[in-house]
Order: structure tokens, then sequence, then C-alpha cells
């Protein structure tokens, strides 16, 4: 069929139309701080044909107009946000974070009397994130009496948590992490074929997933934490919504905590109580 052809079969429906596009990025924007220029229309159309689908909606008018006109957002936002976050996740990405984590932050909460270190990994994705502070933490506290650990995961899309629940990935993904710590804290399928690998249970056990929203006014974590990861995440916002991220966090970490951004993320020109400590490593003051 020519490009001609095609076009001309093409239903009206079938792409997002300006002002329909507007009202979804206005939306995604409000709810989640993700921006949504133009250029990514063709990604957006995409990742929303099987919403249409799950949703029995034949055009991408249909579907936004049971959006904003039939009150489908109060069952659809999940769904929604799920299908436009970016989730890109290894095993010790960014090695040096948790080399700097293991070497200088634990020691040094440890040694100011905590006895139960809190953690948080504020943007989980599937979960390769909080297993790897629970492999550092769990390596940190063993033998020891002194000092515990426990991990908070969280994040915006459910899709992902429950993929970091189950803690099973494909084989090759583990390929980061140290052998001897492959031994102690990754499970092989019995059947090789299969290729996966699964998170221990007790290590699965150390860590709370829970859904959550940066861009909440408030976030209930409880007690304060000793160390935050907010790795690779501002990137999508803009600098206001940055800027009330960061605070908030600010919020949640403790004194002497520690909070690590992502490498390509930076907080200059921020009003801040931290110090840089490390390459994209912070401590509050």
């Amino acid at each position: 069929m020519s490009m001609a052809a095609a076009v001309e079969t093409q239903l009206p429906g079938d792409r997002i139309s300006k002002r329909n596009f507007d009202k979804l990025a206005r939306f995604i924007y409000d709810y989640s701080g993700i921006k949504m220029p133009p250029a990514k229309l063709t990604m957006l159309e995409g990742r929303l044909r099987r919403r249409l689908r799950a949703t029995n909606h034949a055009t991408f008018d249909d579907y936004c107009d049971f959006l904003f006109n039939q009150d489908g957002l109060a069952q659809e936002t999940v769904y929604l946000i799920d299908v436009v976050t970016t989730n890109k996740t290894d095993f010790f990405r960014e090695a040096k974070h948790f080399d700097y984590m293991q070497s200088v932050a634990l020691p040094a909460i440890a040694g100011s009397g905590v006895r139960t270190i809190r953690t948080w990994s504020s943007a989980c994705s599937t979960g390769a994130e909080p297993y790897t502070m629970a492999m550092v933490l769990a390596e940190f506290t063993e033998g020891r009496n002194d000092v515990s650990y426990s991990v908070l995961a969280t994040d915006l899309s459910t899709d992902v948590l429950q993929t970091a629940r189950r803690g099973i990935y494909p084989e090759d993904l583990i390929a980061p992490v140290p052998r001897d710590l492959q031994r102690k804290y990754v499970l092989t399928a019995k059947q090789p074929d299969r290729r996966e690998v699964r998170i221990t249970p007790k290590l699965r056990s150390r860590i709370g997933f829970a859904r959550m929203n940066l861009m909440d006014e408030k976030y209930p974590i409880g007690e304060p934490m000793h160390v935050i990861f907010c790795r690779n995440v501002l990137i999508y916002f803009d600098k206001q919504t940055q800027a009330g991220v960061l605070n908030r966090l600010c919020d949640c970490l403790a004194k002497g905590g520690y909070m690590f951004i992502g490498h390509s993320e930076s907080i200059t020109g921020f009003d801040l109580p931290l110090k840089q400590v490390s390459n994209t490593v912070f401590q509050r003051i």
C-alpha cells in the first residue's frame, strides 16, 4: 500500500487532535509534573492505543470525550498515568552512589547513634534501585546488633510497583550485581530455559512498596529518612515543579541525612538546606 493510500484509509480518530492533545498534556502535567511537549504526540498516541482497546473506544476523540466529558478520569487516571510514565532502571545503576552510600553515608549515620537506618527510593520503577539499596544495607548491617535498616520504595505507576513487589527479572538484568551478592540475594529459576531470577524472600521482606505521587503536597512517609534516592526523575519536571519536589523531599530528610539525585540532574539555583558532599550527593544541614 502506498503512503497516500494509507493516509486516505486512516480514520480521523486515529490521531489525537491538537485540542485533545493539549487537554491530555495539561492533565498529565498537573497530575504528575511530567512535561508532554508537542514532540511527544506520536509517542503518546502509541502508548494510549492499548487504553482505547481496554476501554472499548474506537477513536482518540471518543476516549478523550470519555475522560473529560463523562467523568472517565475517576476510573482511568491510574491507567493513563501508567502508560505515559517512562521507567528505565538497572541494578547498581550509577554505581558510585552505592559506593558512597556503603563507605561514607552508612558509617556516618550508624556512627551518629541511629539504630534503624531509614531509606527511601522515591521513584523505584520496577524495583532494581530499592533492591540494590537493600543489598548494600544488608551487607552493612550483617553481624551487627547495634543497627538495622528499612527500605521504602514508592512510585507513581502501579504497573511497575507490581513488578517490583514480585522481584522477578530477566537474568541479564542482574549482570551488574557482584557475584557474591548474587549468591546471597538472587535465586535462579529451576527451569534454566526460563532465564529468570528472583530476589530472595528475606530481602524482599525488608522493602515496603507503596504508590506515591511526588506532586502531592505532603509525602506520608512517617519518621524522617536518613537516605533518600530521587534519581533521574527531576529531568522530567520544569524548574518550578523541581523546586516543589526537592523542598518536600528535604522536609522528609533527617538532619545529617543524605539525598542522591541522578548524574544528569542538578540542584543549582535552588534554595535548599543541603550541602554537596560528592557528585550528585547532598547532605541535610
